[in-house]
């Protein structure tokens, strides 16, 4: 996460009788004072007032709006820029949705924040924060940074439960929601906010709903199919989950065989079943779950081929782990994870040349990969 702190780029000024910015005119009351955002070159100790420009007044009331929540003079700085870009909101969301897409995802953070300190009670914005939050940590994850990933989904459900809370209700809130607790294994929670989604939209017509409402009311439906026709909000799966990906493996073991006995189709029960074992290292048998998972509908999972590939290597079955991976790479072609692994794989098979070429391959999707660029550095100084 970014720990630099944007307000030590803040100049709190004193605005003399009369002042009028250099490139626009608004009006200013000179009891309070403006935040400028320094400018690169500035030297901290001197600067002309006659010179500031608009822009910055207005970066730097942002850039307070975004991190000083507790600053007195909010609503009038929220003033000042709501009068000289009317359209301010507008432009913010489109431009924080672009550096989201190009995964820039500090400054669309930044961005993000911006809005919310320009508006805190705007419900879509705060479903946007909730949907960023949450792509950035699928990002981290998929780059192996799982702290980052964990701390960044945290965030995301608090942005999601006050957005599920707005009044009136946000369906879009209930059925992103969904999603994100299908991600967490949380399906209980999921089954409740497809239900809540279809509840908020059954009476709308289709026609009011458009295209896309109607694929996601039906999207919504089949969700909740999928959860109730394998029991996978059974209270056993979830202590499952959770144990698991707490470290108490064994215990989590017990929970999801239990769940395996009434419910032997399930292929994600199989998928965590594999998942624990192969946390273990006990590959064979994890190798043997992943593969029943394949057997009851986990191909349409990448994840399900990465796993089992990773089985696959520690037994030292080269080629069926390769055919795996790139059976994952096939449903995901823009994984880091999967191209990672196909680096360890070479690294495995001993070939020095083609994993340096995966890693760098994972470099050039995500040039913040840690995992990708210390294998890099390995290679190096291994040379």
């Amino acid at each position: 996460m970014n720990t630099k702190n944007p307000l030590e780029s803040i100049y709190y000024i004193g605005i003399p009788e009369n002042f009028v910015a250099s490139d626009a005119a608004f009006k200013i009351d000179t009891s309070i004072k403006l935040p400028v955002q320094r400018k690169m070159d500035d030297d901290p100790g001197s600067f002309n007032p006659e010179e500031i420009s608009t822009e910055q007044i207005l970066a730097g009331i942002l850039t307070v709006l975004a991190y000083d929540k507790k600053n007195e003079n909010l609503d009038y700085y929220r003033s000042i820029i709501k009068k000289v870009r009317p359209n301010i909101k507008k432009e913010l969301c489109e431009a924080a949705i672009l550096k989201t897409k190009n995964e820039d995802f500090d400054l669309a953070e930044e961005i993000f924040l911006s809005l919310l300190g320009l508006d805190p009670e705007d419900e879509a914005v705060i479903l946007n924060m909730a949907l960023f939050l949450d792509q950035r940590a699928d990002s981290y994850r998929n780059a192996g940074l799982n702290e980052d990933a964990d701390a960044y989904d945290s965030d995301a459900l608090a942005y999601y439960r006050d957005a599920m809370n707005a009044e009136p209700p946000l369906p879009d809130a209930f059925f992103n929601a969904g999603f994100y607790y299908m991600k967490k294994h949380s399906y209980r929670e999921a089954k409740d906010a497809f239900e809540t989604y279809i509840a908020l939209t059954c009476d709308v017509d289709d026609k009011d709903l458009g295209e896309n409402g109607v694929y996601k009311k039906e999207r919504a439906q089949e969700m909740v199919n999928n959860i109730t026709n394998q029991n996978m909000d059974d209270e056993s799966f979830q202590k499952a989950y959770d144990l698991i990906s707490s470290g108490n493996e064994e215990k989590g073991l017990e929970e999801i065989r239990n769940f395996l006995v009434n419910n032997p189709k399930v292929w994600n029960a199989w998928f965590m079943l594999g998942w624990g074992l192969r946390r273990l290292e006990r590959f064979e048998d994890a190798e043997q779950a992943f593969r029943e998972a394949l057997k009851y509908g986990g191909e349409t999972n990448s994840d399900t081929f990465n796993e089992l590939a990773l089985c696959l290597i520690q037994e030292k079955k080269f080629d069926e782990a390769k055919e795996n991976l790139l059976k994952a790479f096939e449903l995901e072609p823009e994984s880091p994870k999967i191209i990672s692994n196909l680096g360890y794989l070479a690294l495995a098979q001993g070939d020095k040349t083609a994993a340096r070429n995966y890693f760098t391959t994972v470099l050039e999707y995500d040039p913040k990969d840690k995992i990708a660029a210390n294998e890099l550095m390995k290679l190096e100084k291994s040379e």
